[in-house]
């Protein structure tokens, strides 16, 4: 179950994203990316980003952009799927979501699982990951 940031603001527009909106938003982009990752498709998994994107997986230092993106997937066990939960989502105005999900990364060795915070944000006609942090979960 997906619990939605139902806060209000004065002021908000009618043409803002709705909670229901910016769950179904986050649940499709982290399908695609899932997906991307189940099928080892690093051109896919990439375009899920902005190109500018901040990137934070495991490594020490965050990177930035698609490029990044792809080199992280890349180094990545054969195998590696991800699936996940979400626990909370929140429109940030008609063109930002937030999204807080569990995340198992299952690759041979057996699941690591780990929070994600992903920021999303609309380009013209679809969604994509502007923002990308993992911390895993001892």
């Amino acid at each position: 179950m997906v619990q939605h940031d139902d806060t209000s603001q004065a002021g908000t527009s009618q043409d803002t994203l709705s909670q229901d909106d910016a769950a179904a938003v986050i649940s499709a982009l982290l399908d695609r990316w899932s997906d991307g990752i189940r099928r080892r498709d690093l051109a896919h998994i990439a375009a899920q980003f902005t190109p500018d994107a901040l990137f934070q997986g495991f490594d020490p230092e965050p990177s930035f952009g698609r490029d990044a993106v792809s080199a992280y997937y890349g180094k990545q066990p054969v195998g590696l799927t991800a699936e996940y939960t979400l626990i909370r989502t929140s429109a940030l105005g008609d063109d930002a979501a937030l999204g807080y999900a569990a995340v198992a990364f299952h690759r041979p060795g057996g699941p690591v699982n780990v929070y994600l915070t992903v920021v999303a944000v609309r380009d013209e006609d679809r969604w994509l990951i502007s923002h990308y942090h993992v911390s895993r979960i001892q």
